[in-house]
């Protein structure tokens, strides 16, 4: 075959492909590229912004699943205005990641301080209970003694924290201040550990450590007996709660109680949070905080658990592995995460319980829901919504609010005004005879500022003489004893499920409380020195967060960037004077 001189000077097809790419307008590759950020938001950020806006922002209504014969839906739940309404997140932070990290980051907390009371355990563990009393918040109260009366009849609201957090986390802090403002006293639990304290035994708390909880609960009961308790847990912290309710049933002193955010079946929240990219970074920064609790603590993780494992531990299953099934005493982390997962445990739980989940959690997936069973249980209500990330569920144009705070307020306090509180039908003549197990330092309150300094607080203790006459949460805030009870010594064998703690020799309770007196000074450097330690390690996960904050957001600031670069040439040209 003949080739002849024009065919061999023709251009190639890759050039001619070259220039049939330029000849399309750049408008439309600036479309293309729109759609291609579209798609990176849909599946990366999870942005529903333009959903939203399609809707005129009104939000999605929130899916309540009950039982058709459950009292608590009839008689509580029915009244719920908030939770009969529509949930929309705030615009500018219309993904779960963004309301996710913007809450740990910018969290935007009241200012307030707690009143610190150190309660020791009968294994010689140590529990920081942070009080936020409705007079600290109200005001109009005078000065008496340190005592508070336990005839009091205001009601308790007692929060579990979730997986390293504290009683200064921004979401507590929020659901703290608001409840004390309708006139309710909180307490706030802090993991052993956590809240500025030491580990003073070889038990640790892990997501099904529920005898920290049970104790600290019976000695606020025996305390104050005609003030109704209520329980509030979030994430790691609702599935302590739910777990603990459902292993003493009907023979526990909580009046009603609320899960926020429980991640239900830890073996499917495990092979969840590994399983996409952004949900990895999440494992990390977690993985990160569970280090640097580990580090404050150091002494007891090395003895107790391995400590090179820990170090290099990149996800939580590692840290698991290295350290929690070592304490806890368990075969295999999967044989730990079937055993602590609260969703086998719903059938027996007793008390009036709502169940607040966000479909769109980036940390707890809503495949390990346990829709059937909250159908099943006549004192289960179980809420979810389409938004509202992880433990966010941030609401205004300004996000200073979360929506599901106020949701717990008005549910809590419609529990509250109605004959469906439960009652605890056993009374156990032990609990009689529990001061010489467990104790409570008598000395003066500690103020926790919101900086996180603790102070010796006054002798005497705020009560407000106003009647707070709130349609939501109404109580009367009352004198209180300061006094707490104590709690029966843990020599009964532990149930299947229940972690095992490490047998420790038990401390008498004069010893502990010499031990962990909170007015003296070396007590308070004590704990000032770890609360700062605590806060330099936590910003190497803090810088994790905002990593993930950027990659979350860059599409937004790529698609900005080259709007205004298109836009402010042409805005420069008509703003320049014409000859």
């Amino acid at each position: 075959m003949e080739f002849s001189i024009s065919d061999r000077n023709s251009p190639s097809p890759y050039e001619l492909l070259f220039q049939a790419l330029l000849l399309i307008p750049i408008t439309h590759y600036s479309i293309a590229l729109v759609v291609i950020f579209a798609v990176v938001l849909y599946n990366f950020v999870e942005c529903h912004l333009i959903h939203d806006l399609l809707t005129g922002f009104r939000g999605q209504t929130v899916s309540l699943t009950f039982n058709s014969e459950s009292p608590i839906y009839q008689g509580v739940v029915s009244k719920c205005r908030i939770l009969h309404g529509r949930y929309l997140a705030t615009p500018w932070l219309a993904s779960p990641h963004l309301q996710t990290v913007f809450l740990n980051l910018f969290g935007r907390p009241p200012v307030f301080n707690y009143r610190r009371k150190i309660f020791h355990a009968s294994d010689g563990g140590t529990i920081a209970l942070d009080w936020l009393f409705s007079s600290d918040v109200l005001g109009g109260g005078y000065y008496m003694n340190n005592d508070i009366l336990e005839h009091c009849q205001t009601p308790i609201m007692v929060v579990i924290p979730g997986l390293t957090s504290d009683s200064n986390s921004s979401y507590i802090k929020h659901l703290a201040y608001n409840t004390a403002k309708h006139g309710w006293d909180v307490v706030v639990s802090n993991h052993r550990g956590l809240g500025g304290v030491s580990v003073t035994s070889d038990c640790f708390y892990n997501a099904g450590w529920t005898e920290d909880i049970r104790v600290v609960v019976r000695f606020l009961h025996n305390q104050h007996p005609a003030a109704p308790l209520f329980l509030v847990g979030t994430s790691i912290g609702a599935n302590i709660l739910v777990k603990y309710l459902g292993e003493d049933g009907d023979d526990i002193p909580i009046a009603g109680a609320v899960s926020i955010c429980s991640p239900w079946d830890l073996l499917i929240g495990d092979r969840f949070i590994s399983r996409r990219l952004v949900q990895k970074f999440y494992d990390r920064a977690l993985a990160i905080g569970l280090q640097d609790y580990a580090q404050l603590h150091q002494p007891r993780f090395s003895r107790l658990a391995n400590w090179e494992g820990i170090k290099k531990s990149r996800s939580i299953r590692d840290f698991d592995n290295h350290a929690t099934c070592l304490v806890g005493r368990y075969e295999t982390v999967d044989t730990y995460y079937r055993r602590c997962s609260s969703a086998s445990y719903l059938g027996n739980v007793s008390v009036p319980l709502l169940c607040i989940s966000a479909l769109d959690d980036p940390l707890c997936t809503r495949e390990a829901i346990p829709w059937d069973e909250c159908r099943l249980n006549k004192n289960i209500v179980l809420a979810t919504t389409q938004h509202g990330g992880h433990l966010a569920f941030v609401e205004g144009i300004t996000a200073s609010g979360l929506w599901w705070v106020r949701a717990v307020n008005e549910f809590l306090g419609a529990l509250h005004l109605s004959p469906f509180m439960h009652m605890q039908k056993k009374i156990q003549i032990s609990e009689l005879h529990l001061l010489s197990e467990s104790s409570i330092d008598h000395g003066p309150y500690v103020n926790v500022g919101h900086d996180g300094m603790v102070a010796a607080a006054s002798n005497e203790l705020t009560r407000n003489t106003r009647v707070n006459d709130s349609p939501e949460l109404q109580g009367t805030p009352d004198n209180r004893n300061g006094e707490m009870a104590a709690d029966k010594q843990q020599n009964e064998q532990w149930k299947e499920g229940r972690s095992a703690p490490v047998p420790v020799a038990s401390e008498s309770s004069e010893q502990a409380m010499r031990n962990c007196e909170m007015d003296s000074p070396a007590a308070n450097s004590l704990i000032r020195r770890h609360f700062d330690q605590l806060s330099r390690q936590a910003r190497r996960s803090m810088w994790l967060l905002i990593y993930i904050a950027i990659v979350t957001s860059s599409p937004f600031a790529i698609s900005a960037l080259y709007f205004f670069k298109r836009k402010i040439p042409n805005v420069l040209a008509s703003a320049m004077p014409r000859r």
